[in-house]
């Protein structure tokens, strides 16, 4: 008997997400059915509770919808929401990650507080990925490869890392918010 609210809850939250992706495409369920070839008044049975959905459903559905069945069936694990970064410090910077390690495609979100630190062209690095990133407070001086850039307050910058690069604050500190993926995880926290 205690497996039966488990149930419960999954059907509840499935019926949820389908519901909530067909509103969010703006598709009525006769505009869903049409697409994964279930009739309109069994999907609404699905999405109100009157039906428990079928795994035979739930793909086409899925499909239907743009999404995995994983996805859909995955229970909330939002029991924490609120990340609480640890810094991550080496002369010139501060690193504080804001995704959790388990984040999508490998993207990592990160706050940087960066001091003045004149670079050279000679201290660039390169390695695979892609980084953006978008200047909080303070001129952000980004080489890239022969190029000197000031990235001011407000703006952002996007490159591909395979570029010679190097991030600085320019007279004064300056605060990012950037995105990179693993391999950019890996070379500005791991190899600094």
């Amino acid at each position: 008997m205690k497996q039966e609210p488990v149930a419960n809850d999954v059907d509840a939250l499935v019926r949820q997400r389908v519901r909530g992706l067909r509103v969010s495409q703006g598709w009525t369920l006769d505009a869903l059915a049409r697409r994964c070839h279930i009739s309109p008044s069994t999907l609404s049975r699905i999405e109100t509770g009157h039906r428990r959905v079928a795994l035979d459903q739930l793909v086409p559905i899925a499909r239907a919808l743009g999404t995995t069945l994983d996805q859909l069936v995955e229970p909330v694990g939002d029991d924490d929401v609120v990340i609480r970064p640890e810094p991550h410090q080496w002369p010139g910077a501060v690193t504080w990650l804001l995704s959790r390690d388990r984040a999508e495609n490998g993207v990592i979100v990160a706050k940087m507080r960066l001091s003045p630190n004149p670079a050279s062209p000679t201290d660039q690095r390169v390695h695979p990925g892609h980084e953006w990133f978008t200047v909080l407070s303070g001129t952000v001086r980004l080489l890239l490869g022969d190029r000197v850039i000031d990235v001011q307050t407000g703006e952002a910058a996007e490159f591909d890392t395979m570029t010679p690069h190097n991030l600085s604050a320019y007279r004064k500190t300056a605060e990012i918010l950037t995105i990179f993926d693993r391999d950019g995880e890996r070379a500005h926290l791991h190899d600094s």
